[in-house]
């Protein structure tokens, strides 16, 4: 993509009630821009790394058997009456020209178990995993930390069908293990932790998978031997120990939510009726697992994590681009040169963002590379060219190198491997 075909823009400007790094950072670099209060556009470069953590999570809920599906966001009134959960105040509720009520969903237990239930009819049909990727919708009382706690949110969710709790358990752990690939290809996995929550009344626990970040929301207690944590509103459930080795030693931490699984048991096959009949023709309530990530969430806090005071570091598996090529000086052989390697780029089947704005000095095409933060910078220069060579720089080291533009392409295919 060419720097100067881009219609968004960096920018300075930005209002005061913006505290966050991933909000300040994501609309000053131009990938976000703030509709109002929870609600955010998503613009082509924000949309370029949504779509990667979305093919990224695709790729990990596939490799767990599951199968994707699209689910309405709006569901009629019955179906939340039949889990006791119209009452919720979270639920945005709207009404028809005929005065029939509707709420927007903000999870779908309501609409997939009845679904399920039309196809599953024997234990011979389970298990079932269905997941989606879907925008949801949350009346939150408080909208802040950018990203982080939205009104309107995008958000993978799973939902998994069992004969039996050990069938349910062992898919739990399977699922638990793929969030911890996506966090690990989304740069975020050292930083993140699996963490005790409450089970409800479904069972002892839940996990929610939190991720350490000034700006976060929850406290967590850490235990630095075993790296498991306890979400505060157990710990002292806990008696403030380590459920693994019984240690008190426990470390504070302000983390962010990126991620949650739970076995709802039989909740919401017991409101639907949902049975199927064993091996010995008996009938049985069907088990069930939900697991949820939100993708902006997500996102968000990567930024939170992946950063410094001059703008945003991406991982490479979701920059937006794996390169960032800019052309500096206006002179003939410059342009041509740097039009060539972009075109050779694009031959190679490699992406790049490539700053060919001639009306940007030096200096401000250097401000913006390091605030849009993609991974790898190429410099092509009146110095580069006298020696044959470009100039790399990696974005989250200070170290430059000059290379020998005969190696360009090999260079750039070693990594972005």
């Amino acid at each position: 993509m060419r720097q100067s075909k881009l219609f968004t823009k960096t920018t300075k400007n930005l209002s005061k009630d913006e505290k966050s790094v991933n909000s300040r950072l994501l609309i000053k670099a131009g990938f976000f821009d703030k509709l109002m209060a929870g609600a955010y556009s998503y613009l082509p470069l924000g949309f370029l790394v949504f779509k990667k953590i979305e093919n990224i999570i695709r790729e990990e809920m596939n490799g767990v058997s599951a199968q994707e599906i699209l689910l309405p966001s709006m569901n009629p009134r019955k179906l939340w009456e039949t889990t006791n959960r119209w009452r919720y105040k979270e639920i945005f509720k709207l009404k028809n020209r005929k005065g029939q009520d509707f709420a927007l969903g903000w999870t779908h237990e309501e609409v997939v178990t009845p679904l399920v239930k039309k196809h599953v009819h024997s234990y011979k049909d389970l298990p079932v995993a269905v997941y989606q990727i879907q925008n949801k919708f949350r009346d939150e009382l408080r909208t802040k930390s950018g990203l982080l706690r939205g009104v309107e949110f995008m958000m993978k969710d799973l939902y998994s069908f069992h004969k039996d709790e050990k069938d349910l358990n062992k898919y739990y752990e399977k699922v638990k293990k793929a969030y911890f690939r996506i966090f690990k290809r989304c740069g975020i996995e050292k930083e993140t932790f699996l963490t005790l929550a409450s089970g409800g009344t479904f069972s002892k626990y839940s996990h929610e998978f939190q991720t350490l970040t000034f700006y976060g929301e929850d406290l967590i207690y850490v235990c630095p031997k075993c790296k498991i944590a306890i979400n505060k509103e157990i710990i002292e459930k806990q008696k403030y120990r380590c459920p693994e080795c019984n240690s008190k030693k426990l470390e504070i931490k302000k983390t962010v939510e990126v991620g949650n699984i739970f076995k709802l048991k039989d909740r919401f096959s017991q409101a639907f009726d949902f049975n199927f009949r064993d091996k010995d023709g008996k009938e049985k309530k069907v088990l069930m697992g939900c697991y949820g990530i939100g993708l902006g969430r997500l996102l968000g806090t990567v930024v939170e994590v992946c950063h410094d005071d001059k703008g945003i570091i991406w991982p490479k598996e979701i920059s937006p681009f794996p390169i960032h090529l800019i052309a500096l000086g206006e002179t003939k052989k410059v342009k041509e040169k740097a039009e060539k390697i972009y075109k050779d780029l694009q031959k190679a089947k490699i992406e790049a963002l490539y700053d060919d704005r001639e009306d940007k000095s030096i200096g401000a095409k250097f401000t913006d590379s390091d605030l849009i933060g993609i991974p790898v910078r190429i410099v092509v220069s009146e110095k580069t060219l006298k020696n044959n060579s470009f100039e790399v720089k990696k974005r989250n080291e200070k170290k430059i190198k000059l290379m020998k533009l005969t190696s360009l392409e090999k260079y750039v295919k070693k990594y972005i491997k």
